[in-house]
């Protein structure tokens, strides 16, 4: 695939737009950044757990501030991207705004996940299999019957963000291309899916075969109805992992299911003993400096 054909302004619902010459405050993806920040589902994310219940006297991470602290990794990572394909595509300016584009996709990479994560995935998808749900059944095709039956919170967030829902404008939050290309970590439907996991809902395949065509996203050779990943959402996966691995231990030492040396321990083993001495020898010193191991404003509800 061509990085010259992966990066595009195009909006989904507003294709016939062309941006004026005039200097712009902003550029076509940051506008995609400010669109999510400001919207109402994202604000809703503050709602919904993350890993842990939340509690009444400890803040723990939920959907929003881990889309936050996702969306500010996936800066970095994309701004590395950046400095090492500038040299070879210095013609194309939309280069130097791959880590706007990759933090814009982590932002939004959690908006379709319904409250208790996969145990409401699983509870939506319980309602059609074996409750009141399954009157629908006869209308629906295969693919639509499967997208309920199997619900993915992944397939819900491109929904969400594309969708034209009732008194709305075409293409939903109309987003650039590469910016929704960036969020779908499984690019098929359900009727493909291995497991419960796929990219988007029989409403919206038709809105990601073209923005597949006009960044010319490869189909697999196996099946034309499937896509390979645009690359840039194995940057959005990775930042998502690493916060995983390092807040949820956080969280643990929070409630308490972790002791400080436990989770000291966790954390001093991301590094290489070997390799890292420079940085485990900083951090022993920092950590030497710091005797208060838990914050005590947070356990009384004071913070």
């Amino acid at each position: 695939m061509d990085w010259n054909k992966l990066l595009s302004t195009k909006r989904l619902g507003m294709e016939g737009w062309t941006s004026s010459n005039k200097a712009e405050d902003r550029t076509q993806f940051q506008r995609d950044y400010d669109r999510i920040i400001f919207s109402s589902p994202f604000r809703r994310m503050q709602n919904k757990t993350q890993v842990f219940p939340l509690p009444e006297h400890i803040f723990v991470h939920n959907r929003l501030t881990h889309s936050l602290e996702v969306a500010s990794v996936g800066r970095s990572l994309g701004n590395l991207l950046s400095e090492k394909l500038i040299a070879e595509y210095s013609g194309n300016s939309f280069i130097s705004e791959i880590g706007t584009i990759v933090s814009t996709s982590c932002l939004a990479h959690d908006l379709g996940n319904p409250p208790f994560g996969h145990s409401g995935e699983a509870a939506i998808s319980n309602f059609f299999l074996k409750g009141a749900g399954r009157e629908f059944e006869n209308p629906l095709s295969e693919g639509e019957w499967k997208d309920f039956t199997h619900f993915d919170g992944n397939a819900n967030a491109f929904r969400l963000l594309t969708h034209q829902f009732n008194g709305k404008r075409p293409g939903g939050f109309a987003l650039t291309y590469s910016t929704l290309a960036g969020i779908v970590k499984y690019p098929f439907e359900s009727v493909w899916a291995k497991k419960p996991k796929f990219g988007f809902f029989q409403s919206e395949k038709g809105d990601y075969k073209k923005i597949a065509n006009e960044l010319q996203i490869d189909a697999r050779l196996e099946n034309p109805e499937s896509f390979v990943r645009h690359p840039l959402v194995y940057l959005v996966e990775a930042a998502d992992d690493i916060c995983y691995q390092v807040m949820d231990l956080e969280d643990a030492f929070k409630l308490g299911i972790l002791s400080f040396d436990q989770t000291k321990d966790l954390y001093l083993g991301f590094y290489d003993s070997e390799q890292d001495k420079k940085s485990l020898l900083s951090i022993e010193k920092t950590m030497k400096k710091v005797s208060d191991k838990m914050n005590k404003s947070a356990i009384y509800g004071l913070e």
